[in-house]
């Protein structure tokens, strides 16, 4: 039996990203991560509704050498410390490294389904951006899209619109009936 998965953007998404502007950007440090409010409810939620939650996340700062993989690595001890998450896959690729896994290219979501064994058609992804929606809709998940209004490409239709994950689990619980 294949498992079910809500996949998250992580900056913007389950932690305050810093916007300057009008683009958003990951945190460097530890001590510049806040969990945005409602995230661990939200997270305890997806669990109590048999979803697996697993992070889906670009940092092309590692690659473009703004930040290094302890800071990236502490963040992340954080994340799995305090929150309900089940596993984190990172791309620290630029857009001209031409790698399979930077979103709107399906690569975690893929390397995360074989790991898991995930079915994508009862699956979902929640982000912020529109590579995340990109990389939802080339496997098959729904989409959920928290529109800060950021100064960027917006992403394609099919999508739902959402305010905060909370909102986005408490859709997902909704529809998943």
């Amino acid at each position: 039996m294949k498992n079910k998965a809500i996949f998250l953007d992580r900056d913007g998404v389950i932690n305050k990203a810093h916007i300057r502007e009008g683009k958003s950007y990951p945190p460097s440090t530890i001590d510049e991560f806040m969990v945005l409010e409602g995230v661990k409810e939200a997270l305890l939620f997806s669990k109590e509704m048999g979803f697996l939650n697993i992070i889906v996340t670009n940092q092309p700062d590692i690659g473009a050498k703004k930040q290094c993989w302890e800071n990236l690595n502490q963040i992340h001890s954080y994340i799995k410390k305090n929150l309900a998450i089940d596993d984190i896959f990172v791309c620290p690729h630029l857009d001209f490294d031409s790698c399979m896994c930077r979103k709107p290219l399906p690569g975690m979501l893929v390397t995360a389904q074989e790991k898991w064994q995930i079915d994508f058609k009862k699956s979902f992804l929640v982000g912020d951006r529109w590579r995340d929606i990109g990389a939802a809709q080339a496997v098959g998940c729904e989409a959920f899209f928290i529109d800060y209004g950021y100064d960027e490409q917006r992403p394609d239709f099919p999508y739902h619109t959402a305010f905060s994950l909370r909102e986005a689990i408490h859709t997902i619980g909704q529809m998943a009936l």
